[in-house]
């Protein structure tokens, strides 16, 4: 059940393909992300105490584009004996089967509904939380409003959302400061000049990214009222919103 090392870009591809959640990137997630995304492993283990915190009994907890399970996981050791139900929803059947695998080997008396399917054919309902944690930016930018939206009438009132995602700045003298750390932190962690172009080559047709304002806008459109970064390290944030 251990991920092997991220080296699916340490050859020369002759052809990069577009980024894709498949069964190789599937098999080394948790080592890619882990060395990828600064504060990672602060952001997951926080999401389990915003679950301590916000989940109320008899809801349910959303976790969409659920990955390998790391947020899920964080919130069901934090919410026993609350007859809740996660519903953890990534539409990777690579991801999903993965994902199973490590939910199974922890005893927990809250259910998880694992589905794989698209996070935007799920209807929200009765919610205390829900996690986007470095989702929304692998949606089309146009269908994201619509899901921040769904999200936001199915919360509770007093329901948290936590969005996780990487930015990007209008202040191009501060992007390119930003990006420089963030490749510094790439190659601290082992990944080569090669690897670090292939990767970017193949994600950067997949992953559009946004700035911090409009999130923001984003949030006032479809009704939070209160919003605003927790977290934030180099060009990766995570957000919350309260309804």
């Amino acid at each position: 059940m251990q991920s092997s090392q991220d080296n699916i870009y340490a050859e020369a591809l002759g052809k990069v393909a577009d980024f894709t959640f498949d069964d190789r990137v599937a098999g080394v997630f948790s080592d890619m992300i882990q060395r990828s995304v600064p504060g990672y492993g602060q952001i997951v283990h926080s999401i389990g105490n915003f679950a301590a915190r916000f989940v109320k009994s008899d809801t349910q907890v959303y976790d969409l584009g659920c990955s390998l399970g790391a947020a899920t996981l964080s919130m069901r050791r934090h919410i026993g004996g609350r007859n809740c139900k996660i519903i953890a929803v990534d539409n990777s059947a690579a991801m999903t089967e993965r994902c199973r695998e490590h939910l199974n080997a922890y005893v927990s008396d809250t259910p998880v509904e694992l589905i794989c399917a698209d996070i935007r054919d799920i209807n929200i309902s009765n919610a205390s939380m829900v996690v986007l944690n470095f989702t929304l930016q692998f949606l089309p930018p146009e269908d994201r409003r619509a899901l921040l939206s769904k999200i936001y009438q199915g919360l509770i009132p007093g329901g948290v959302l936590i969005l996780s995602e990487k930015l990007r700045f209008d202040d191009d003298v501060i992007q390119q400061v930003i990006d420089e750390h963030h490749l510094d932190f790439k190659r601290a962690n082992g990944y080569s000049e090669l690897e670090i172009s292939q990767k970017r080559s193949a994600i950067e047709n997949v992953m559009k990214t946004d700035t911090l304002a409009i999130h923001q806008a984003r949030f006032n459109e479809v009704g939070f009222t209160h919003h605003n970064v927790w977290f934030q390290c180099l060009n990766f944030a995570s957000m919350v919103a309260v309804k």
